[in-house]
């Protein structure tokens, strides 16, 4: 790429969160922009956001993805940083006036893996599968969308909230006192963190639908700036970019965020996009799902497939189960500010006391 002017000189600031994880995903794309462009300056930035700092609520009563994305997204716009590195599945599908999604790196194994307790046993036998998980055995995860999707299957299993980092995660199921006898994760965190070895099964599709986005790093920067974007280009995979625009732009158009049950599947066989859409209701009673697959030549195509399926899933039954999550969501964040304010009159009428 041809250089003039400050270009030339200037040193791009990546950031991302804090977390050992995103400081991983960090440092990939910041080896593939050193890669491709050796006479390059590049540093990197890591921050806490909300998503961070607030572990004791569920991502379900909290709700949209911006938790893990506003902090971040400020530095960017004011010019502290240059790029955003994202797990893709946490960018909202509508990001802040002046802000682009620049990259979409291409996408590891998207699944989502079952981890059992180490040593757990059934009868004697190793547990291999969510099959062979007693009755009453409870899976920790953070994810509406996979109660939702795994209470259809599974009713006989009790799903439990699970929330910090991946080595706080791994050493709530491991501790021998803990209750969760599995957890169920992201594969492409566990394989950037070193510990795919930790796997005990993949949940692919039909028995699990992945979130959009997931298993791909996105790149965020400012829409006017030029050389950023430029860079970006280097990094992006296309079928991997094709497939997260559909599945994006139906999230999207259902007005999603990561705590609404939506789950997809997609594939690129050629100039054919196929993805499969999914909504679950929260206790797993109502299921809607549909898959289209149409020849696509540009992003603007797959978007466009990604909204007609969209709007397919809501006209089948989707719109109904989307406003019961709502309903529910909100009355659940309320009940939890009530029994929070009652908690801190107690805490004052002790000081008082005191």
């Amino acid at each position: 790429m041809p250089v003039s002017g400050d270009d030339a000189t200037r040193t791009f600031v990546l950031a991302s969160r804090a977390s050992a994880l995103a400081q991983i995903q960090t440092n990939i794309v910041l080896d593939a922009l050193r890669a491709a462009f050796p006479a390059r300056a590049f540093d990197t930035s890591f921050m806490s956001t909300q998503g961070d700092k607030n572990q004791a609520q569920a991502l379900y009563i909290l709700g949209g993805k911006s938790l893990w994305t506003k902090e971040l997204e400020v530095a960017l716009l004011d010019g502290t940083v240059d790029m955003l590195v994202h797990s893709l599945k946490d960018v909202p599908t509508t990001l802040p006036p002046g802000c682009v999604l620049g990259a979409i790196l291409e996408r590891e194994d998207p699944v989502d893996s079952l981890v059992v307790k180490q040593g757990l046993e059934v009868d004697g036998k190793a547990v291999l599968a969510l099959e062979d998980l007693p009755h009453g055995a409870v899976v920790g995860t953070s994810s509406v969308r996979r109660v939702a999707q795994l209470k259809r299957k599974f009713p006989h299993l009790v799903f439990k909230d699970v929330r910090g980092n991946l080595n706080t995660r791994l050493a709530k199921l491991d501790d021998p006192a803990g209750p969760y006898a599995a957890l169920i994760l992201a594969k492409a965190g566990l394989v950037r963190l070193g510990f795919g070895g930790r796997v005990t099964a993949d949940l692919a599709a039909p028995t699990l639908y992945h979130a959009v986005g997931q298993g791909a790093l996105g790149v965020e920067v400012r829409a006017d700036d030029a050389a950023a974007l430029a860079l970006c280009r280097a990094l992006t995979h296309e079928p991997t970019l094709w497939r997260c625009a559909a599945e994006r732009a139906c999230l999207r158009v259902l007005e999603g965020g990561c705590s609404v049950p939506v789950g997809v599947d997609s594939a690129l066989d050629g100039p054919t996009l196929s993805i499969t859409g999914t909504i679950t209701a929260i206790d797993g009673t109502l299921h809607v799902q549909h898959e289209l697959a149409e020849r696509v030549g540009s992003v603007e195509d797959a978007e466009a497939l990604g909204a007609k399926l969209a709007r397919v899933l809501v006209e089948t039954g989707g719109r109904e189960i989307l406003d019961a999550v709502a309903v529910d969501r909100a009355s659940r964040g309320a009940a939890e500010d009530k029994t929070e304010a009652e908690v801190h009159k107690i805490e004052a009428a002790m000081q008082s006391a005191v």
